[in-house]
């Protein structure tokens, strides 16, 4: 059976879809579909959600990108949002939204015709084991790979992205949860044309040097925990420089990590085989991240 649950989010409420058995990620879900725009995110303490409404507000500014003239009913997702994950069978979920560009009539999923273009995904949620955070892990590069449009998160991106260990662990089914290995990369990093360090594919990337800390401060997805990490860095006393940093100075780094909704600040202690600092997650990544889980515990809440 599969763990993952797929509903149409209709005015009588979220309508359960069927799941096909070979579906082993999210992606799998949408083969065949109008791709469009998407959020995935985590629940905490069962059913309630970190900065629910800036994942909304950024599927809105991603559908304005595209050109679209779509209004997303709030109040409906909200509702089907906080209906799913508290019906959820399992102590936290793992949630993918999606917005579909403009459905045909003959748009189905296992035969079940769909009108709705806002679908919603779940599956249990396993966050990346304690060990990651205590020694680290190992990224490289896409290399090629390129959002056509950064900050619009869309799904047909998500779909062709490379999927590291640390993709795969969190979507992974529970009764096989593979666990990130030294053999694939944890993450993928995105680079521009000058060769600096964007990005992930599906998180935030983090740079420190002398004390300064450093995040692209363009060309790249706005993310959510980037957005809260842009808050509490200069309240920690940090500096913080919106900059990518290149590829020719990965010697020079003491300390990098990237970030994400299920994923927090994870430290990052190798870089296309080459270590940063001492090859050991530092002590401004740990003390960063235990605000951030402050600032979680403090701001959390259920989305209706």
């Amino acid at each position: 059976m599969s763990q993952f649950q797929l509903f149409a989010v209709e005015d009588a409420g979220p309508r359960p879809l069927p799941v096909p058995p070979t579906v082993t990620r999210f992606a799998d879900l949408y083969h065949g579909l109008p791709l469009g725009v998407y959020d995935a995110l985590r629940t905490f303490e069962h059913n309630k959600f970190l900065y629910l409404s800036r994942h909304l507000a950024r599927t809105e500014r991603s559908m304005a990108l595209l050109g679209w003239h779509y209004t997303l009913d709030r109040a409906r997702l909200l509702r089907a949002l906080h209906g799913v994950v508290s019906a959820a069978e399992w102590p936290e979920s793992r949630v993918r939204f999606d917005v579909l560009a403009a459905p045909d009539a003959a748009t189905t999923i296992e035969g079940q015709q769909i009108a709705s273009r806002e679908l919603i995904a779940i599956q249990p949620f396993t966050p990346p084991p304690p060990e990651l955070y205590a020694r680290g892990v190992a990224v490289d590069f896409a290399r090629g790979l390129t959002r056509e449009s950064p900050l619009a998160k869309t799904a047909d991106f998500a779909a062709r992205r490379p999927a590291g260990a640390g993709l795969t662990q969190l979507e992974g089914t529970p009764a096989d949860k593979p666990q990130p290995t030294d053999d694939v990369p944890y993450e993928y990093l995105l680079l521009d044309t000058d060769g600096r360090i964007l990005e992930g594919t599906g998180t935030n990337f983090w740079a420190i040097r002398n004390g300064v800390v450093y995040t692209a401060g363009e060309g790249v997805l706005e993310g959510i925990t980037r957005e809260i990490l842009l808050q509490i860095i200069p309240e920690l006393g940090l500096p913080l420089r919106l900059e990518a940093v290149s590829v020719d100075e990965i010697a020079a780094l003491d300390e990098a990590a990237v970030s994400g909704s299920s994923r927090a600040l994870l430290p990052v202690v190798e870089i296309a085989g080459q270590a940063v600092g001492d090859g050991r997650p530092g002590p401004l990544t740990r003390r960063i991240l235990a605000a951030y889980h402050a600032f979680v515990a403090a701001n959390v809440k259920t989305a209706v």
